[in-house]
């Protein structure tokens, strides 16, 4: 039998709240808790001769936090695993012991092959170095000669896009190219194990669907990726296996649309915002003036807010729009697009032969509830007002995104592949499987 790329162990992390150091320190944490020595001794000073109302503050800093407790699992070669769970829930700390840049203080890490890992945005490269130094750099720690980082150059320098840029110090790039950069090195260069945080929301649309790619690609080709994300979407169209982690357990597994349904009901309606107050400045058409859209918000039937919608889950967009004079035949058009502003869905507030809407000055709140399959992927509202005579007052391209899970809801279920084509699912009634002849066998028994 063959042995896991990746084995826990009964894994703890803890951490002692105020002191700045775990229980199991690093060398460079423990050079920061020197120098920042006098500092936390004026501080204690400072706290013993305030008013004993302000005590209560110092009684927390030895306090003790597990951010990982009792983990244990098991990763197979080749096998894409998502970790999804709540903000603190210990997603981020489970990949930094995996990287080794913090050692656990109970418990065993067993890993077989080289790791290369993509965590925070500043992460493994030197910033007084060039791309192209950081790229060999990273290939040597990795343990690979320069013959066969030399191989993979060219590929990571076209997929991060900073070709221009390749030999400028990656102090001076954006967010952005930092984060392209990093992530070509990390899956170029041949790791055995690859492990992603949610840096990769730094990046544009298209740069995630080609990550999202790249990371099938390595899964494919034998080697093994542990991907962190909100994204649920992203998650289950990679990864064939989701863990659950809270309050630094792991509370579910199994198979992608299992685990995110049980993330789902444990985190309950309203984990995610749904709202978006859209400014001045926000991405619009140039429309008459007439009126501006200051908020949208997605909701789920009970008027829970959402962030994203399960396969055949009704979901409520509610508009507040403020007009500047009076309108007195408004229509109202919501459109539901890819990313990348493909159209695919319009409603409109007259569709159904109702009359334009009678505005006056002022702020007005104004829903509408959608009944429709969207297949799981990432979509964007774009969201206008007209006028009866066809006059443009307001238009917004993306005003407010979300995401469509590969998760069944009550009358539906999900698919059973990743990767699904398409956009909605409409209702549809087949046939039973009839069986015909063709017309030579007709010919033939004339």
């Amino acid at each position: 039998m063959e042995q896991p790329a990746i084995r826990i162990e009964a894994l703890g992390k803890r951490y002692r709240l105020g002191s700045g150091v775990s229980d199991t320190p690093l060398l460079s944490e423990r050079l920061q808790h020197a120098m920042l020595a006098p500092w936390r001794l004026a501080r204690r000073r400072h706290t013993a001769s305030t008013p004993a109302s302000h005590l209560t503050v110092g009684h927390h800093l030895d306090r003790e936090l597990w951010a990982l407790r009792g983990v244990s699992l098991e990763i197979a070669r080749g096998e894409a695993v998502g970790l999804i769970g709540p903000n603190g829930a210990g997603k981020s700390t489970l990949l930094k012991l995996l990287s080794r840049i913090t050692l656990p203080t109970e418990g065993r890490i067993v890993l077989r092959g080289r790791v290369a890992t993509l965590l925070e945005v500043g992460t493994g490269f030197h910033p007084e170095l060039s791309g192209r130094e950081n790229i060999f750099v990273n290939g040597a720690i990795l343990g690979m000669r320069r013959r066969e980082i030399e191989a993979s150059f060219e590929e990571i320098v076209e997929f991060s896009g900073v070709e221009r840029f390749i030999d400028t110090p990656v102090k001076r790039y954006s967010s952005g190219m930092y984060v392209r950069l990093a992530f070509a090195v990390a899956a170029f260069l041949q790791p055995e194990i690859l492990l992603v945080d949610e840096v990769l929301a730094v990046g544009d649309a298209e740069f995630q669907r080609r990550c999202l790619g790249k990371m099938r690609e390595v899964s494919e080709g034998g080697r093994t990726v542990v991907f962190v994300s909100h994204n649920l979407a992203a998650v289950q169209r990679l990864c064939s296996r989701v863990f659950v982690i809270d309050k630094g357990q792991v509370i579910a597994e199994g198979a992608p649309a299992a685990a995110v349904t049980a993330y789902l009901d444990r985190a309950g309606p309203g984990h995610e915002t749904g709202s978006r107050t859209i400014g001045d400045d926000a991405e619009r058409f140039e429309g008459s003036g007439l009126a501006r859209l200051r908020k949208v918000v997605m909701s789920d039937a009970s008027g829970q807010p959402t962030s994203s919608v399960r396969l055949g889950q009704r979901f409520r967009v509610t508009l507040t729009y403020e007009t500047f004079e009076q309108i007195d035949e408004a229509v109202i058009e919501l459109g539901i697009s890819t990313p990348d502003g493909q159209r695919f869905a319009t409603v409109q507030n007259i569709d159904r032969g109702d009359a334009p809407l009678r505005l006056a000055r002022g702020l007005h709140e104004i829903a509408v509830e959608l009944d429709i399959a969207l297949l799981p992927g990432e979509y964007a509202f774009e969201v206008a007002m007209h006028t009866a005579d066809g006059v443009t007052a307001e238009y917004i391209y993306r005003a407010l995104r979300f995401t469509a899970l590969n998760v069944p809801s009550e009358g539906h279920s999900s698919y059973p592949w990743p990767v699904v084509r398409g956009y909605v699912r409409p209702e549809a009634t087949w046939s039973e499987a009839r069986t015909v002849r063709s017309d030579a066998a007709a010919v033939a028994h004339g």
